[in-house]
């Protein structure tokens, strides 16, 4: 998809990328672009070259930055639509799915990081807040010596995955 041998530098070709996503309605005015994490980890980049692509949008006029808050698309005023549940709930969902079909046993491990990132496309930052949040509601400990596992079913939450204990 990215040409990382050619002129065109990847910060622009990814803009590209971007743009034909909005262009095609696949990206809604209000709803955020993939932050630079996100960017980093699908497409193998730089933070430098995913803080580029933001500027490129800006530059192109499709997008606009609230600090601390992401980049959207559309100009500034546009009304954000409202996230759907974060992208750490929807990992943590499908690992309690999977314990609950018996896939992840309890006292095992549920699968590490690096796996959880690649599966996912995204950051090494958004699996820990699942992770975490996995913990805080009663599905997953941390082991002595590293790992997360399963916790004895008579441990699992009788609430919902989004209500921590």
């Amino acid at each position: 998809m990215l040409d990382r041998e050619g002129p065109v530098p990847l910060y622009v070709q990814l803009a590209e990328v971007i743009e034909e996503q909005i262009n095609s309605g696949q990206l809604q005015p209000g709803e955020a672009v993939p932050s630079e994490a996100d960017l980093e980890v699908e497409f193998e980049i730089a933070r430098a070259t995913a803080r580029n692509v933001a500027r490129e949008l800006r530059r192109r006029r499709l997008v606009h930055t609230i600090q601390g808050e992401g980049t959207f698309v559309g100009p500034v005023g546009v009304p954000l639509l409202k996230r759907s549940r974060g992208m750490y709930v929807r990992i943590a969902d499908e690992i309690v799915a999977r314990i609950r079909r018996g896939e992840l046993r309890p006292y095992r491990a549920i699968p590490s990081e690096a796996s959880l990132m690649r599966r996912h496309g995204v950051a090494k930052v958004t699996v820990r807040r699942a992770v975490a949040h996995l913990r805080e509601c009663g599905w997953v400990f941390a082991g002595v010596e590293g790992g997360v596992y399963v916790s004895p079913q008579e441990d699992w939450p009788r609430r919902s995955l989004v209500e921590p204990r």
